[in-house]
């Protein structure tokens, strides 16, 4: 295969992630590299946590063909009932975070209800939810912020791995960057055991050059970005939990048949449903899942912000649909991927951050962020286009 056409065939998939690479160094060189500093690779994580995890139940919904608009709401609502749980009744943090995540999975069955079985637009189930559950979020909380969270709840989102100390590297956390070794030897494992695999079906795979340079830049990256965080105080508590959710959907999404059924529901629902597919079963633990992740995503606004309020969550559904669709997913439906979403989540986190950094008002962000967003749907529908 030639190069140009696997280049073509790859924009989709690579493309936001070297754009996500130059606006770093953008912002990095405008803000005189505080972008890079430890503390602010931190902030970001913290700062962005909560919408990547929305972003990646959101892509999942995107590819099935739907759409969430109440995940804010969601988030918030559970973010209350938290608080409710914990501060007011004194209940362990334990069986309070169960009880909320089981509560999230369960507006999410609700909203799949209506969606898979009774037919009704997602659009608009969703835009009730929204309404649905910032009401209730009021009405829990009485219009008034309720705060503070138990210390061991609060871990969650301003908490860090801890060190070992027998490895200690001087005012390093050798621990992470020890991390950041072993993810580069699985990387390169990995991305060697796939190129044989392909090789081996004849698929057309890089120069060996090229794949080369490729691992030699996410060897670059990894080690790079665990170098940052160990010269602070290492890996966030909720850089782990975003890890495994990383991990865990996008296994599901590419190497099980339940991740097959979300994109060939979402590609063409009729051919999915003659081919044994069951997509309203398909349509429905989708939206029980965007539910339960809204749930995680609440706990962990709510931990960051020590408080329970009733303006949480505002513009994180648009947040979250704008993280997926400048990540690669399709507005038609069957085409987006969990790292896409993630990425794209980091690209609006990073412009934030690098734009409040370098003085333009919250205005221009707003503005600015728009034609981000229309940019990449507008890319989108061109690839889409061209390819028909």
């Amino acid at each position: 295969m030639k190069l140009s056409e696997l280049l073509r065939n790859n924009m989709r998939q690579y493309g936001m992630i070297v754009a996500l690479m130059f606006i770093v160094l953008l912002f990095s060189i405008l803000s005189d590299g505080i972008l890079l500093r430890p503390l602010n690779v931190t902030n970001l994580i913290l700062q962005n946590s909560y919408i990547l995890v929305l972003a990646i139940g959101m892509v999942m919904v995107i590819i099935a063909g739907h759409i969430d608009l109440s995940v804010g709401s969601v988030s918030a609502f559970i973010g209350a009932v938290a608080a409710i749980f914990m501060i007011q009744m004194q209940m362990p943090t334990v069986v309070a975070v169960t009880l909320c995540l089981i509560m999230g999975a369960l507006i999410g069955a609700w909203h799949g209800f209506f969606i898979a079985y009774l037919k009704m637009p997602s659009f608009i189930v969703t835009l009730a939810g929204m309404l649905l559950f910032r009401g209730l979020t009021m009405v829990v909380l009485g219009g008034k912020s309720l705060s503070p969270f138990p210390a061991e709840f609060r871990l969650i989102s301003s908490g860090f791995i801890p060190d070992m100390p027998f490895l200690g590297i001087g005012s390093y956390h050798a621990l992470t960057l020890l991390v950041g070794l072993v993810l580069s030897a699985f990387v390169i494992f990995s991305e060697m055991k796939n190129r044989r695999a392909e090789q081996k079906h004849q698929f057309g795979v890089l120069p060996k050059s090229l794949f080369i340079a490729k691992l030699v830049a996410m060897t670059a990256v990894i080690n790079i970005f665990t170098f940052v965080l160990a010269s602070y105080k290492g890996i966030p508590n909720i850089l782990v939990i975003l890890f495994v959710l990383i991990v865990v959907f996008s296994f599901v999404m590419n190497k099980t048949v339940i991740g097959r059924h979300i994109y060939a529901t979402g590609g063409n629902q009729k051919a999915a449903e003659l081919s044994g597919v069951k997509t309203k079963r398909v349509t429905f633990w989708v939206f029980v899942n965007m539910g339960f992740l809204s749930a995680v995503s609440g706990l962990i606004y709510a931990a960051r912000l020590n408080a329970a309020t009733p303006k949480a969550g505002t513009m994180f559904e648009l947040d979250a649909i704008a993280s997926a669709f400048i990540g690669g997913a399709s507005m038609a439906g069957g085409v987006g991927t969990v790292i896409g979403s993630v990425v794209g989540g980091l690209v609006m986190g990073v412009m934030n951050n690098g734009m409040s950094l370098i003085g333009i008002s919250i205005d221009w962000q707003q503005a600015i962020k728009g034609l981000v967003l229309l940019a990449a749907v507008g890319f989108d529908i061109y690839n889409r286009n061209k390819s028909s």
